[in-house]
């Protein structure tokens, strides 16, 4: 993709889009929390497993708010996709009792959430790449393997990365423009000829 936007366009400045290393981040942090649910699954079913053996009813232990293990994680899932800023009140519980049992969970949080601060308060790219850095180095710190891919993305393509401080475009343009040829391409159920169907395109939205 990069190489045929370099060849169509090349007088263009690429950027790459915000929200899509904004998404490897918070991919990252629901990988750690997935690891810590199944284990938090497998663990309830060898409490279930011996409690049947032993004749007697199993009750899981339950937090203030009252989940149990297994039911905090799978319902931590939404909240951690969301700046702390937004949560609602049920979900600042889940959290504070998330964080407390799972230290990691909370610290691959803060960092996915400084992403996002860098993206939404730094103007400037000379700033936003000295920020970036830093964060770069706390995340290897940090020794998160669910991270390691967006070190690469950010090592791979910091420039193009950094062009977003310039003017701060993102693609939403583009992804509209996206939903709204899936959409034509659905009432047409299908295409059978790509020159017409590219001919009506540029009718319509050219």
């Amino acid at each position: 993709m990069k190489l045929i936007a370099k060849t169509a366009f090349p007088m263009a400045t690429q950027v790459i889009d915000r929200f899509h290393v904004q998404q490897l981040a918070t991919d990252a942090v629901q990988d750690i929390r997935i690891k810590y649910r199944w284990e938090a699954i497998d663990k309830e079913n060898l409490d279930i497993k011996h409690a049947r053996d032993n004749r007697f009813t199993y009750k899981p232990a339950l937090f203030s708010n009252g989940d149990s293990r297994k039911q905090l994680l799978a319902r931590s899932r939404l909240f951690l996709y969301k700046d702390l800023n937004k949560w609602t009140a049920s979900q600042k519980v889940r959290a504070n009792i998330l964080f407390n049992e799972y230290p990691k969970i909370k610290e691959a949080y803060l960092l996915s959430n400084e992403l996002r601060n860098i993206y939404n308060t730094h103007k400037g790219k000379n700033i936003a790449m000295t920020k970036l850095a830093q964060w770069y180095n706390a995340v290897e710190k940090s020794g998160f393997k669910s991270f390691r891919i967006v070190m690469n993305t950010i090592s791979l393509n910091y420039r193009e990365i950094l062009n977003y401080f310039d003017n701060r475009s993102t693609n939403a343009s583009a992804e509209s423009f996206n939903a709204k040829i899936k959409a034509f391409r659905m009432q047409l159920r299908g295409v059978r000829s790509k020159a017409f169907f590219l001919f009506r395109l540029t009718q319509i939205y050219a």
